[in-house]
């Protein structure tokens, strides 16, 4: 979705550290500062106009007085374990295999901790979109995206920038 953004004409807002790699050959665009941002929002103060990726969780912690577009991700769980595991196993630190029900349990309601926060916001405004859906039908969501954020947003650019390539653990 960053990437589509991106192509679509919104600056992503991203510190490089994290660098792409084989299990995200496109990159990760990610800034460390969201990591903190329980504890210091100020990079937020940069990200106005700007595309930023927030891990779910972390929604929750951002601070209210400022009025927030999400689009909230969503992908089939099995999907994700997969594509963690897969990652950790490249990185030498397996074990998380034995743990996966807890994992998934966990992420589950964290999850939907996540999704009744969002609706108890009146400062935002959510747009789920699934993954599958974008793999499927990529110039569809782009144009429910560009409708929910309602920017000039280039949808046949963030189609194009959709790499059904990068699709490998799929549910089964």
């Amino acid at each position: 979705m960053m990437q589509m953004l991106e192509a679509g004409g919104l600056p992503a807002l991203t510190d490089g550290v994290r660098e792409a790699d084989d299990d995200n050959p496109k990159g990760y665009f990610e800034l460390e500062a969201v990591k903190r941002t329980a504890t210091d929002d100020s990079w937020l103060d940069e990200a106005g106009g700007c595309v930023v990726k927030v891990v779910h969780a972390l929604l929750r912690v951002l601070p209210e007085g400022r009025d927030y577009r999400v689009v909230l991700m969503r992908r089939d769980l099995d999907e994700i374990l997969s594509s963690q595991s897969v990652m950790l196993d490249r990185l030498g630190r397996s074990g998380a295999a034995a743990a996966q029900k807890e994992i998934r349990r966990a992420y589950e309601e964290d999850l939907l901790a996540t999704q009744r926060w969002v609706e108890s916001q009146p400062n935002v405004r959510c747009l789920e979109v699934w993954y599958r859906d974008v793999i499927d039908d990529p110039a569809a969501q782009a144009s429910r995206v560009r409708e929910f954020l309602g920017d000039a947003l280039d949808e046949p650019a963030m189609a194009a920038a959709v790499d059904r390539s990068l699709y490998r653990q799929k549910a089964r």
